[in-house]
C-alpha cells in the first residue's frame, strides 16, 4: 500500500474541513487535507432561501451576551460547555469569514445587521443569500490554497486506523488509481458532513453522502443520534422551501394520478388556519412535534397526501384559497408590508421579498412563473453525531469530529447554528492539536485490515435500507418498522466479506458499509427514545444506547486580571 506520513489528517473539504486546514496551516502544523472531491459535499452545494449564519448580535440596541446565547443553545439534551464555546467563538469566527471576503451585510455605520431565525428570540442571524455556505467554502478554500496546503484529492477515506493509544492513521481509496493509501497520522479531524445516505427522501445534495460510520467503528460514541431536522423541500431540485418561499404565501395543492387537484390545506384546516400556518412555515420551517396542531400540521398533511398516492406542489402562479390582505394574520400583514411585498400573486410577492430565490430555481431548470414546484417532507440536517468534548475531540484519543458529523446539538437548534458550529469546532480542534505536541505519527508498521461489505447488489441494498428508513424512522416513526430494520441490518452484517480493488462496485460497497454502521447506531438511539424516553444526552456506542445528564454551563473566570495572567503564562509556555 502507498503510505503517507503526516501529523494531522483532515477529512472533508466543506466549511469545517477547510477551516480546520486553514487554522492548522496558520499554526504551522504538518497537515494533509483528504477529500473525495473538492467541489462536492453539502457546504458547496446546498442552501435555502437565505442560508443563515447564527452568531451573537452585532447590531441595534437589543441586549445580548455570550452567556445569553449559550443559554439559547443549551437545551436539556445539549452539553453546556459546547453551547458556551459556540457562543463565545461565534463572533471571532464570523468576523474572520468577513475578513476573508464573505460579504455579510452591514449598514452604513458598519453594524452587521441581523434577523430572527427559528428557535431563537434575538436577531442573531446573518446571511449572504441562498448560497451562504458556498461563499464560505470558496473563501476558505482560497485562504487554504494561498497557504500552500497539502491536499489529497479524489481519495475516499473509509476507515480510521486505531491502536491501544488512539488514532494511528486513515485508510483511503485512491479513486483514480484504484489503490489503497494509508495515511499515517497522530490526529484525524473528521469533517465528512451529515450522514445523508441514511434516508431516501432527503434534501441533501446528491454529492453529499457522509461517512459517519468511520467514527463509530473507531470507537467514538454517538450523541443524540435520533435527533434530525426534517422539513418541506423541493424534489426535482433538492432545496429547502423555507423562509420567503413560504412567506410569499403560495398555493398548496395535491394532484391525483388522473390530474384532479385538491386544496388539501384549506379542506383540513379551514381557510383562515391554512393561511396562518402556511405563512408561519417560513419562520417555523423544521417539523416540530410541539407544533403538530399548528404550523407542523402542514408537514403531516403533506405526508398524508403522499401516502394517499398524490403528488404535492407549491403553486406560485395562483393565490391560496381565501387570500386577501385583510384575511391574513397581523404578523403576516406586517411582514409583507415591511418587505414591500403586498402584491397580487405569490410570485410577485416572492420577487419583492427575495428575488434570488426565484433565480435559484430558474438556474436549475425550474421556472416558478410558469410551473408548480413539487415538494416532500425530507431529512435536512442531523442534529446529532459523534460525541465530542469542548475541543471537539471524541473519546478516541486523537480523533476530532467537526461540523454536521459532530453531535453538538439536541432536538432543537436555532437556524444557522450549524454553520457557526463548523467554524468554532474546527478552530478549537486545530488549536488543541497545535498544543498536543506529545502525540506524533508512529514509525512502526501498521497492520491494516480491509473493510468488509455485503456481497449483494449495493444499489438494490442501499435503496432497500434508505426506503425503510424514510418509511419507518423519519419525522414519523414506527417502533415495529425500526425493529425490523435493525434485524435486517444484523442479518446483512453476518454476510459481509472483504472488499476487493478489482470490484467495479467497490466505492458503492464502501458507502453501503458505512451506511449500515450509521443506520444501526441511529436506529438504536431512536428505539430507546421511543420505548424508554429519558432526559439528558442520548449516548450510543456499539449499537447500545443510554441517557446521561447533559454537562451544565461551566462556571467560568470573568475577572480580567486573572484571565490575562493565565494568557501570559500560556504564551510563555508556547
Amino acid at each position: 500500500m502507498k503510505e503517507i506520513v503526516v501529523r494531522t489528517a483532515v477529512i472533508g473539504s466543506g466549511c469545517a474541513g477547510l477551516n480546520a486546514m486553514d487554522w492548522l496551516c496558520a499554526l504551522n502544523e504538518d497537515a494533509l487535507l483528504i477529500t473525495e472531491n473538492m467541489n462536492a459535499g453539502a457546504s458547496r452545494n446546498t442552501g435555502s432561501d437565505k442560508q443563515t449564519y447564527y452568531k451573537l448580535s452585532l447590531a441595534g440596541d437589543e441586549g445580548d451576551s455570550v452567556g445569553e446565547m449559550a443559554r439559547t443553545l443549551k437545551g436539556p439534551d445539549v452539553d453546556g460547555d459546547l453551547a458556551l464555546c459556540e457562543a463565545a467563538g461565534s463572533v471571532p469566527c464570523f468576523l474572520r469569514l468577513a475578513s476573508l471576503g464573505v460579504p455579510f451585510p452591514q449598514n452604513e455605520f458598519g453594524e452587521y445587521v441581523g434577523y430572527q431565525t427559528d428557535h431563537d428570540t434575538r436577531r442573531r442571524a446573518s446571511s449572504v443569500g441562498p448560497l451562504t455556505s458556498r461563499r464560505m467554502t470558496e473563501a476558505l478554500e482560497a485562504s487554504v490554497l494561498a497557504k500552500g496546503a497539502r491536499i489529497l484529492d479524489q481519495a475516499m477515506a473509509c476507515r480510521i486506523l486505531t491502536g491501544k493509544n488512539g488514532v494511528e492513521g486513515v485508510l483511503c481509496l485512491d479513486r483514480k488509481a484504484k489503490e489503497w493509501i494509508v495515511v499515517r497520522c497522530a490526529h484525524v479531524v473528521m469533517c465528512t458532513g451529515g450522514p445523508a445516505a441514511v434516508y431516501r427522501s432527503t434534501v441533501y445534495p446528491v454529492s453529499q453522502l457522509g461517512m459517519s460510520g468511520m467514527a463509530f467503528e473507531a470507537g467514538a460514541e454517538g450523541a443524540n443520534l435520533d435527533c434530525w431536522q426534517y422539513g418541506l423541500s423541493s424534489v426535482k431540485f433538492r432545496w429547502n422551501v423555507s423562509g420567503s418561499y413560504q412567506q410569499a404565501m403560495p398555493r398548496y395543492v395535491s394532484v391525483d394520478a388522473d390530474g384532479t387537484e385538491h386544496d388539501f390545506l384549506a379542506d383540513a384546516l379551514g381557510v383562515q388556519s391554512a393561511l396562518e400556518n402556511a405563512f408561519l412555515k417560513g419562520y417555523q420551517w423544521p417539523y416540530d412535534p410541539r407544533k403538530a396542531q399548528g404550523s407542523s400540521r402542514v408537514d403531516i398533511l403533506v405526508k398524508r397526501e403522499e401516502d394517499a398516492g398524490r403528488r404535492v406542489y407549491l403553486d406560485y402562479r395562483r393565490n391560496p384559497t381565501g387570500w386577501a390582505p385583510d384575511a391574513l394574520s397581523d404578523e403576516a400583514q406586517a411582514y409583507l408590508t415591511q418587505c414591500g411585498a403586498m402584491r397580487e400573486t405569490p410570485i410577485e410577492r416572492l420577487a419583492a421579498i427575495n428575488s434570488p430565490a426565484i433565480a435559484l430555481y430558474r438556474n436549475h431548470g425550474i421556472d416558478l412563473n410558469s410551473e408548480m414546484l413539487e415538494i416532500r417532507v425530507c431529512a435536512q440536517h442531523h442534529n446529532g453525531g459523534a460525541a465530542v468534548d469542548s475541543d471537539w475531540q471524541t473519546c478516541v484519543p486523537g480523533l476530532y469530529v467537526c461540523g454536521e458529523a459532530a453531535g453538538t446539538f439536541g432536538q432543537y437548534r436555532p437556524g444557522g447554528a450549524a454553520l457557526n458550529s463548523t467554524q468554532v469546532g474546527s478552530m478549537r480542534a486545530a488549536r488543541h492539536i497545535a498544543r498536543e505536541s506529545a502525540r506524533q505519527a508512529g514509525t512502526d508498521s501498521l497492520s491494516v485490515v480491509l473493510p468488509e461489505a455485503p456481497a449483494g447488489d449495493p444499489d438494490a441494498l442501499t435503496e432497500e435500507l434508505q426506503s425503510a428508513m424514510t418509511r419507518d424512522a423519519a419525522f414519523l416513526r414506527n417502533e415495529r418498522g425500526i425493529r425490523a430494520l435493525l434485524e435486517r441490518l444484523h442479518d446483512l452484517a453476518a454476510s459481509v466479506r472483504p472488499v476487493s480493488l478489482a470490484d467495479p462496485l467497490l466505492e458503492k460497497r464502501l458507502r453501503l458499509r458505512d451506511l449500515m454502521i450509521t443506520q444501526r447506531q441511529v436506529l438504536s438511539a431512536m428505539l430507546l427514545r421511543l420505548t424508554a424516553p429519558g432526559e439528558g444526552v442520548l449516548v450510543t456506542r456499539n449499537g447500545e444506547s443510554r441517557f446521561r445528564p447533559a454537562r451544565p454551563l461551566p462556571q467560568r473566570d470573568l475577572w480580567f486580571e486573572s484571565v490575562w495572567r493565565k494568557s501570559r503564562e500560556k504564551e510563555r509556555a508556547q
